[in-house]
């Protein structure tokens, strides 16, 4: 995450607005969540599959790269947590207001 390129925020707002977009036609936060989740592991799973020339060679890999994945999000939501946690009042805030104009 270190050597992003300078579109890698403008790519990560897009899918959030996808997202936001999708609560606003009444789908339920928890139900955007879960599809976003499982959108990220097909695509990941597909990236990682890209990368072999075997089924076999991806599953000799599987537990690493398991491992590698949910050490990345791990770090990524540990971040994101910390960020939302200093700037509680400030994020809510403005999350609210976001739904109110919806």
């Amino acid at each position: 995450m270190s050597e992003r390129d300078p579109q890698f925020f403008d790519r990560a707002d897009s899918f959030i607005r996808l997202a936001n977009e999708q609560m606003q036609s009444g789908t339920e936060s928890g139900q955007v969540s879960a599809a976003f989740m499982y959108g990220l592991a097909r695509y990941s799973a597909w990236f990682s599959a890209s990368g072999w020339k075997t089924g076999e060679d991806m599953a000799d890999a599987k537990a690493e790269t398991l491992e590698f994945f949910v050490n990345e999000y791990r770090k990524m939501l540990e971040l994101n947590l910390d960020d939302y946690i200093d700037n509680f009042d400030k994020y809510i805030e403005a999350s609210r207001k976001m739904q109110a104009n919806s």
